[in-house]
């Protein structure tokens, strides 16, 4: 694991809640600039509160998390939002926000105090509401729409906020497959950009299509971290969620480029 080049790193950090047990033991990784890392496992397994550890937003009991080299607990907020993007499973405001208002919000970090967003930021977020194919929605109410479009304008408020690292915590939730696929081809164009890209999934396929690296976490316990072909197996997935697991790779005719599928196998299942 190469901290000291990493976009961001974790360095043997534990967590847990009083009463409740370790949510995290002993957990090291990196994220490198220009690589997708997919975190995966079970339900439970620590993912999320992982991930709010690497935000800063819960303070581990040990260890230390880096922001391109920088301790987490030296940044200010306004730094860390600079450099570090969130997209959570879930976010309500009590506010009547447009889908546009949330997508401007990413420049927050960036406004000195009690000025507003320029049109030439409103003019930013529209334009990555239309890559993300909701620029229809730039003036729906962000509280009337459905689960999958509100994943999509959650989304796009990160790309505003143009940090080099972006976390997403089940990005695909909730989404369709048109828009499931949209959205793995913009990580992967972001990781192109030079971005960092860590992001959990359910979908071992997520991390086989776009991922470099792939972090199988169960327990709370690092249990594989490394390239993803290497890491995203039939073996490791079927021990990480105890069922049996088959990966299957074919060639797209058109592209030439492998098309990947994760699918579990029935008891009695020969096929």
């Amino acid at each position: 694991m190469d901290v000291s080049s990493a976009a961001i790193a974790a360095e043997q950090l534990s967590f847990g809640y009083p009463g409740d047990g370790q949510r995290l033991i002993a957990v090291s990784l990196a994220v490198q600039p220009g690589q997708v890392c997919c975190l995966l496992g079970p339900n439970g397994a620590g993912k999320t509160t992982l991930l709010r550890c690497l935000l800063g937003l819960l303070t581990p009991q040990s260890g230390t998390v880096r922001v391109a080299g920088d301790p987490i607990d030296r940044l200010s907020r306004r730094q860390l939002a600079r450099r570090v993007a969130y997209v959570p499973q879930r976010s309500n405001t009590p506010f009547p926000f447009s889908t546009l208002d949330i997508a401007v919000t990413g420049r927050t970090p960036y406004l000195r105090a009690m000025t507003s967003p320029s049109a030439t930021d409103r003019r930013a977020a529209a334009a990555v509401l239309d890559r993300l194919g909701i620029g229809a929605l730039a003036d729906r109410p962000y509280a009337v729409l459905s689960g999958g479009e509100r994943r999509l304008a959650l989304l796009s408020r990160a790309m505003v906020q143009d940090a080099p690292v972006l976390i997403l915590d089940e990005p695909m939730a909730a989404l369709d497959f048109g828009n499931e696929s949209r959205i793995l081809q913009v990580v992967a164009e972001l990781a192109a950009a030079g971005r960092a890209v860590l992001m959990t999934t359910h979908q071992p396929w997520h991390a086989l299509h776009s991922g470099d690296q792939a972090v199988l976490i169960a327990d709370g316990r690092l249990i594989a971290d490394g390239p993803v072909e290497q890491v995203v197996t039939a073996a490791a997935l079927s021990e990480l969620y105890g069922v049996p697991v088959r990966v299957l790779t074919a060639t797209d005719d058109a592209t030439g480029r492998p098309v990947y599928a994760c699918a579990p196998v029935a008891a009695g299942d020969d096929r």
